[in-house]
């Protein structure tokens, strides 16, 4: 059986989740279920990354234990999955886990067993937002963070072991021109190019334990703890059991596709950090990293608490459902660019395009087929080509756009042929046309089990009993 290997980024425990955390759960999961479909072994990876200055400083600022406070927060997210119809098959890693923390100190070990790690003195501006150092061509007029303008810049000056990025800028041009697709869309690849190609930093990975305790230890130095990144980007490979399992290792990272999912202001970290840090330690790199963009208010302007412009992924499941969710989060959502995301937005798109358009096609199909056929239909669910070329290159979107496109030929068929009418007139002619309705519709139902898997089986079991119980999606006014 082949393998699949897919994975979200681990979301920091210093917040609520947001409608982001929930777009890059449902496209993966969508990818996840998909290659399920296709009769592979799938390994789906999401969790929680625990450590660094930002979950310490929130911990602190709530005047809660760091251990009960992650705890708290990662109950929350592992909670959130199945309200957002992630696959129960899922693997939720922690940072925190004993296993992960032994991972991280290997792999430390190895990179510096090849020589890429030494410690040094330096002075740098940090972003706690970010957790990453900031070059002043990265900050605004005022000397603050472009993605975190609200954060004060700290002046980070101690003594720290440093990974020797410069050493790789080379070895990950090659290897992007080696590796077709390796940043989808194609656009952020080129941004990553010229990133490199400016020349890569030496940076930081430890910080000294006396300033900030929150972090796995440094193997062989207890006064410092890892930076967070160089900790958190190894969950990648220690959810699979590395370096023990060794089997699963190579079954899903070395034999199998290894994806990686995240926002655009991951992408540095992902595709460059992550790709030289395997390199480092002699490990296989990623195969592809699929960049979403943000999920902004009106406008395009950042969703804030302060600005009164949330939207709470749950409250939405809330009031319209699972498969309502996964349906605007996959199809009316840019899916490589941002995209603003509106309950006004959501209510229309819901009503014409869920409620007025396939709930309405479903419920007209089985209602004719359970007035004129003596049972149910034999149907062949056999997953179309041209939505396994779009899945192929990750167009989540443009897929739902072709099932969509499907619904609406059915709409037409129904509308100019008239079979509700001419099995009056001619049975037999009318009964063709319900049937084969009824088997277009299966396909539709078929097609719509990775994206939106509850209203799929809905579909196809009411196929199966040659009636509908209950309407998919009632029109909200």
């Amino acid at each position: 059986m082949k393998s699949f290997y897919i994975t979200t980024t681990l979301p920091y425990v210093n917040a609520e989740a947001h409608m982001g955390h929930a777009l890059e759960f449902v496209r993966a999961d969508a990818v996840a279920r998909w290659h399920e479909l296709l009769g592979e072994d799938v390994f789906f990876n999401t969790g929680t990354d625990e450590h660094g200055q930002k979950v310490y400083t929130a911990a602190k600022k709530e005047g809660r234990e760091l251990a009960e406070y992650v705890d708290s927060y990662a109950i929350k997210f592992k909670d959130l999955l199945p309200k957002l119809g992630i696959t129960d098959r899922i693997h939720f890693i922690r940072t925190t886990d004993e296993h992960h923390v032994r991972a991280a100190q290997e792999f430390w070990k190895r990179v510096d067993q090849n020589g890429y790690i030494y410690k040094k003195n330096y002075k740098a501006n940090y972003c706690v937002g970010c957790e990453s150092e900031k070059t002043n061509s990265e900050l605004d007029e005022n000397g603050h963070c472009l993605l975190h303008p609200n954060l004060e810049i700290q002046v980070i000056e101690e003594e720290n072991y440093f990974f020797k990025f410069s050493e790789f800028g080379d070895k990950l041009i090659a290897f992007y021109d080696t590796t077709p697709g390796f940043i989808i869309p194609e656009a952020r690849e080129n941004e990553m190019r010229e990133f490199i190609k400016r020349g890569l930093q030496d940076f930081s990975i430890s910080r000294l334990k006396e300033k900030m305790s929150w972090g796995v230890p440094v193997p062989g130095d207890e006064a410092h703890v890892m930076y967070v990144w160089f900790d958190a980007l190894t969950n990648y490979i220690s959810t699979l059991g590395w370096p023990e399992n060794e089997a699963d290792f190579k079954k899903y990272w070395i034999e199998g596709t290894p994806v990686q999912y995240c926002g655009k202001d991951n992408t540095r970290f992902q595709s460059v950090m992550w790709q030289a840090m395997l390199m480092a330690a002699d490990l296989p790199n990623s195969r592809h990293i699929v960049v979403d963009g943000f999920v902004t208010a009106d406008g395009g302007v950042k969703m804030s608490k302060s600005l009164g412009n949330v939207v709470n992924p749950l409250d939405v499941v809330s009031e319209y459902g699972t498969d309502a969710l996964r349906y605007f989060l996959l199809r009316e959502l840019s899916t490589f660019e941002d995209s603003p995301f509106t309950i006004d937005r959501f209510k229309e798109a819901y009503n014409a395009n869920l409620a007025n358009g396939l709930g309405n096609l479903t419920s007209r199909i089985m209602k004719m087929a359970d007035t004129n056929l003596e049972g149910p239909v034999p149907v062949e669910t056999a997953l179309h080509e041209t939505l396994k070329d779009l899945m192929n290159g990750f167009e989540v979107g443009k897929a739902m756009d072709h099932i969509w496109g499907e619904i609406g030929e059915l709409d037409r068929t129904i509308q100019e042929k008239e079979p509700f009418k001419l099995v009056k007139s001619d049975p037999e002619a009318g009964k063709q046309i319900i049937t084969e309705l009824v088997q277009k519709l299966a396909h539709i139902g078929a097609s719509l089990a990775a994206f939106m898997p509850d209203t799929s089986e809905k579909i196809l079991a009411a196929i199966k009993a040659n009636k509908l119980e209950a309407g998919l999606f009632p029109r909200k006014d």
